[in-house]
């Protein structure tokens, strides 16, 4: 497989000359060649505005977002016609149990595929993309998949 390098901008200004609880979350970021620039700041939690994506919400959606790309591309190549795909995922943070992590991700896709599919060729292949996943592969959390096929 050959290499691949992923590169961001982030850009935050502001002053933490006040204290922890003055300074503000709001940062933004974008990832060229993409000229779509993400508004960002930290969970609520942490004293964030939840009008703007956090990144605790963007690693789960990373996730998902690899979980189905590795499913399409394995359905495609089994010739599987995958008709819909819609997951709702979510992170999950203990803050009692340090080191402070998401711990779990579980994704829920729910799958629609041509009518006379085997479901159960299906499972095997949300299997198969989950190991082929680079980032639940990249991740020390535990990442699972629990998908319904319709």
């Amino acid at each position: 497989m050959a290499e691949h390098t992923y590169s961001t901008h982030l850009v935050w200004q502001g002053s933490t000359g006040e204290g922890y609880r003055a300074y503000r979350r709001e940062h933004r970021a974008v990832a060229p060649p993409a000229g779509t620039t993400v508004a960002l700041s930290a969970d609520r939690a942490f004293r964030g505005d939840p009008a703007f994506l956090n990144p605790e919400q963007l690693l789960v959606m990373a996730a998902s977002s690899c979980q189905l790309l590795a499913f399409l591309a394995v359905a495609a190549r089994a010739g599987v016609d995958v008709l819909d795909y819609e997951d709702e995922a979510s992170g999950f943070i203990d803050d009692g149990s340090p080191p402070a992590r998401i711990s779990t991700i579980t994704l829920a896709p729910v799958i629609r595929v041509a009518p006379g599919t085997d479901p159960a060729v299906v499972h095997k292949l949300v299997e198969q993309a989950h190991e082929e996943c680079y980032i639940a592969n990249s991740l020390n959390s535990e990442v699972t998949v629990e998908a319904t096929v319709l």
